[in-house]
């Protein structure tokens, strides 16, 4: 769950922005600007009349996010997440509102999938070397397993201290930072008169009204079995006032004596799991489908269904045959374009 960057594995496909200029000084349109941020490639693109207005909300969301990820950041020893992780078994440490809010919406979703979602799975995360390929030593895995456990976490929303009741204990909340910046990012949007718009914080995408000719935003799936330099889709669906997003095994990966071993570990193993290949989750908040699609990634296909309706939130599940699964509510929303190899 590291703040790294992440392929863009949900695509936008109808990004149709900057329209030339009409004859009508008060005609919507969409315009998009791009940027690195938190690690990772983000695209805001707003419906608006005035170039300007757009611009200015656009960058306010933008410097939204940026003062986010310095909160965040898990490799950053000035972020809040950095203090908290210092000071593991010590004593709780004063945060901001944000930092506190994301955490214990972080915990919510823990207990929701009992544990399968889990941020202090820091110190199993940091044994694994996705780029170079190479397994961590069982034994540390099995000594690091002992310091994960949402249960050894305290949060006072009141106070907004933060404190983790073991020493060598470390949170990470790249499971679920992207998915909350995209939420506060649609909130200032609001705020400066933006009516319809989208963000994407690489796959966590959060999207609000309508386009200019009254449609939904349609979005694609990636195919999680695809050659690596294509971005081929398999579905595509409409989101209006949802989040969305998506965990896959393809995201960071590396293959050993013909094994794929990807980055979403099972928090009670230490090791991936391998009943599915993608978890897409849709929900009126980016913080909640961003954790719960790994969460969900986590429990498997039956028992992430069995949540999914629970929850009252919609999903689609290719579990590791390449079988998909839907949720009741999306299925008049759900066009299968391809099928998968």
């Amino acid at each position: 769950m590291h703040m790294m960057r992440k392929d863009l594995f949900l695509i936008i496909l109808v990004l149709c922005v900057l329209f030339f200029p009409s004859c009508n000084p008060t005609k919507e349109r969409l315009y998009k600007k791009s940027r690195i941020a938190m690690d990772t490639f983000i695209t805001i693109t707003v419906e608006s009349s005035s170039s300007r207005d757009a611009e200015r909300a656009m960058d306010r969301a933008f410097a939204e996010i940026e003062r986010l990820g310095t909160l965040f950041n898990y490799f950053s020893e000035d972020s809040e997440v950095s203090l908290i992780n210092r000071f593991a078994g010590i004593r709780p440490v004063a945060v901001s509102g944000e930092t506190a809010d994301i955490i214990e919406k972080a915990l919510s979703v823990s207990r929701e999938t009992d544990g399968a979602f889990d941020i202090t799975i820091g110190p199993v995360m940091a044994l694994w070397d996705f780029h170079n390929g190479t397994l961590p030593d069982e034994r540390a895995i099995k000594e690091r397993l002992k310091l994960v456990g949402y249960r050894n976490m305290a949060v006072d929303t009141m106070k907004s201290t933060v404190f983790l009741k073991r020493k060598g204990m470390q949170i990470d909340l790249g499971g679920v930072a992207k998915g909350y910046a995209a939420d506060r990012a649609v909130e200032i949007l609001r705020k400066n008169g933006i009516q319809a718009g989208l963000v994407a914080v690489a796959g966590d995408i959060k999207a609000f009204g309508l386009k200019p000719d009254k449609s939904a935003w349609r979005v694609g799936i990636k195919n999680p079995r695809q050659e690596e330099d294509k971005n081929e889709i398999f579905a595509t669906l409409q989101l209006f006032d949802k989040a969305i997003s998506t965990s896959g095994d393809y995201e960071r990966f590396f293959v050993k004596s013909g094994v794929r071993y990807h980055h979403l570990l099972d928090p009670k193993t230490g090791y991936p799991v391998y009943e599915c290949r993608s978890v897409c989750v849709i929900a009126g908040e980016g913080v909640f489908t961003d954790a719960f699609s790994t969460g969900l990634f986590v429990l498997g296909p039956r028992k992430g269904m069995e949540l999914l309706n629970k929850l009252g939130f919609d999903g689609v599940i290719v579990d590791r045959s390449g079988a998909v699964s839907l949720t009741d509510g999306i299925k008049g929303n759900f066009e299968l374009r391809e099928k998968k190899s």
